[in-house]
C-alpha cells in the first residue's frame, strides 16, 4: 500500500486545496493507505516539501493548480519518487493531459491503483531559473503577458480569467522579433508567441500542440507569426479543438533544446507562473518523473 504525502497550496483556484484534498484523503484512508498533509508557504517551500517526502520513499501528491503541479514534479524530477495529482487551480492542464478523472473516488482509485509510469519534464534555464524542471509548457510572448493578466484578476475565475487576460494582452501587443534555436537551428520569427510544449494543453484546455506528447522524448515548439489582430483572435477560439494549427501563420517545430530570444525583454512562462523575462533555454528530460496515472491516457506515446 504507497504511503502518500500531499503538499498543499491553499489558495489554488477559487476554492482552497485543502477543500479539493479532503475527500481524496478520506477514500485514501478508507483503503488503508497512510496520508499526511503539508502546506506550503511558497513555491520554493513546496519544492522543499516534495524533495523530503520523495527521499523517505513517499508517493507526492500536488494539491493546486499548473503551478504548484509543475513546481512539486519539477522538485521530484530525476528523483524516482512517485507523483500524484490533486487538481484544485484554474486550469488543470497537466491533469487533463494525463486523463485524470475530476470525481473523487474515481481518483483515489488512481492514486492507489494506478501505475507509475515514465513522464519527460522540462528543465528551464535564464538568468531566473537555474535548471528547474518543470512538466507541461515554457511559453514566451503574448502567452505570458494574458496569463500574467489572468493570474493577477481579482474578479474573474476559470477560463473567463484566461478569456480576459488573452484580449487584454493582445489589444496592447506590438509584433516581437524571435530568435528560436532548435537543437543547434536558428529560427528567425516575428509575431506574437513561441510555447514549447511537452503537454499538448495550457492556458485552460487551450490545445495549444495538439501532437504533443508526454513520453516521447521531445518538444513540440509552435510559434503564431505577426498576424492581423482580428485573425489572432479567431486563432485563439481554435485553440479549444486545435484546428489553429492548419493555418498558415502557425509553424509547428520540434527538438529537444530550444533556446528563445527577442529583440526586446519579454516575458515568459513556465506552467502557470510567470516570473522571468527572455532569454530561456529549455530541454526535454525523458522519462525523468514517475507519474501516477490511469491507462489508457491519449498523450501518451507506447515506447519502442
Amino acid at each position: 500500500m504507497r504511503q502518500f504525502t500531499a503538499v498543499v497550496n491553499p489558495t489554488a483556484g477559487s476554492s482552497s486545496g485543502t477543500a479539493a484534498l479532503l475527500p481524496v484523503a478520506r477514500l485514501l484512508r478508507e483503503a488503508g493507505a497512510e496520508i499526511d498533509t503539508q502546506y506550503s508557504r511558497s513555491l520554493e517551500h513546496a519544492r522543499e516539501l516534495a524533495r523530503r517526502a520523495g527521499a523517505a520513499g513517499r508517493a507526492v501528491l500536488a494539491v493546486g493548480g499548473d503551478g504548484m503541479a509543475g513546481c512539486v514534479g519539477g522538485a521530484l524530477s530525476g528523483t524516482g519518487a512517485e507523483f500524484g495529482l490533486v487538481p484544485a487551480g484554474r486550469g488543470n492542464d497537466f491533469a487533463r493531459a494525463l486523463g485524470l478523472p475530476q470525481e473523487a473516488p474515481d481518483l483515489a482509485g488512481v492514486l492507489l491503483r494506478g501505475a507509475a509510469r515514465p513522464v519527460d519534464t522540462i528543465e528551464v534555464t535564464s538568468a531566473v531559473h537555474d535548471g528547474i524542471s518543470v512538466l507541461g509548457s515554457v511559453y514566451a510572448g503574448v502567452d505570458a503577458v494574458a496569463n500574467r493578466h489572468a493570474n493577477t484578476s481579482r474578479l474573474l475565475r476559470g477560463a473567463a480569467s484566461y478569456y480576459a487576460g488573452g484580449l487584454r494582452a493582445v489589444t496592447a501587443w506590438r509584433p516581437a522579433s524571435y530568435r528560436i534555436t532548435v537543437d543547434g537551428v536558428l529560427h528567425e520569427r516575428r509575431g506574437y508567441t513561441v510555447v514549447a510544449a511537452n503537454s499538448g494543453f495550457y492556458g485552460f484546455n487551450r490545445r495549444i500542440a495538439p501532437g504533443a506528447r508526454v513520453d516521447d522524448g521531445s518538444l513540440d515548439v509552435v510559434v503564431i507569426h505577426d498576424a492581423p489582430k482580428r485573425l489572432f483572435f479567431a486563432m485563439m477560439n481554435e485553440l479549444k479543438t486545435g484546428a489553429h494549427i492548419r493555418r498558415p501563420q502557425v509553424e509547428i517545430l520540434s527538438g529537444k533544446e530550444i533556446r528563445i530570444e527577442a529583440e526586446r525583454p519579454l516575458p515568459y512562462g513556465a506552467d502557470g507562473e510567470v516570473d522571468a523575462s527572455l532569454p530561456v533555454t529549455v530541454r526535454v528530460q525523458p522519462g525523468a518523473l514517475r507519474v501516477l496515472c490511469p491507462e489508457p491516457v491519449p498523450e501518451f506515446r507506447s515506447r519502442r
